[in-house]
């Protein structure tokens, strides 16, 4: 059995999102955000103190997009993937990891100036900053999505561990800085069985593990 630590609405969301896409048995622990501070008995589980981290036989993972990849290729096929023989495979690729390095970094920055340090050690300006460089990155998924529906000529893991970072800005306020067609992208993403799934999979577990969902912006 996969087990899975996540907090509501974090990274770890990728992974969770992946997991009822490809209906792998799973289960889910939640913890309170960030966990470092308020669960330090999971510093025992996971010494980073970071979510998500994946459980499965010997195989212990903390990287959301990465995660989502080892599912792939471990528990499938699954169309999800896309292989060396497609001519989609590079950009397959490329998004995995732009999907972490490149917009969910400074997203972060924007979370922690606006909400998470006290109020005394917020700083617009950072969060401002942050928040235009995210924007400016997003510029990719705004060429990417103009003719097209998906990422990568269909719905793939691509498409969760992006679809993941637009979740993120949604949640914190970005999302009104969307173009076109990338909101237009995020709303099809949001009409997914899967990510129904997720999303309720989430909040049913949080109910029942008394883990409070976390305040949006």
């Amino acid at each position: 059995m996969i087990t899975l630590y996540h907090c509501d609405a974090a990274r770890s969301f990728r992974p969770l999102w992946m997991l009822e896409e490809m209906g792998l048995p799973y289960e889910l622990k939640m913890l309170p955000f960030p966990p470092r501070v308020f669960a330090k008995e999971y510093l025992a589980v996971n010494p980073l103190g970071t979510i998500p981290f994946m459980i499965d036989g010997e195989t212990r993972m903390t990287e959301s997009s990465g995660i989502c990849h080892y599912l792939g290729i471990k528990h499938g096929p699954t169309p999800l993937m896309v292989g060396p023989g497609d001519p989609a495979y590079g950009a397959f690729l490329n998004w995995m990891y732009f999907s972490d390095a490149t917009l969910t970094f400074p997203q972060t920055l924007v979370l922690r100036y606006t909400q998470l340090e006290p109020e005394e050690r917020r700083n617009p300006q950072v969060a401002g900053d942050y928040a235009k460089w995210f924007l400016g990155r997003l510029r990719a998924v705004e060429a990417a999505t103009a003719n097209a529906e998906t990422l990568c000529g269909r719905f793939t893991a691509a498409d969760i561990v992006i679809g993941y970072a637009l979740r993120l800005a949604d949640n914190i306020g970005l999302a009104k800085d969307f173009g076109p067609n990338v909101a237009a992208y995020w709303a099809r993403l949001q009409q997914r069985d899967g990510f129904k799934r997720a999303v309720a999979a989430e909040q049913k577990a949080g109910a029942e593990q008394n883990v409070a969902p976390r305040a949006k912006a």
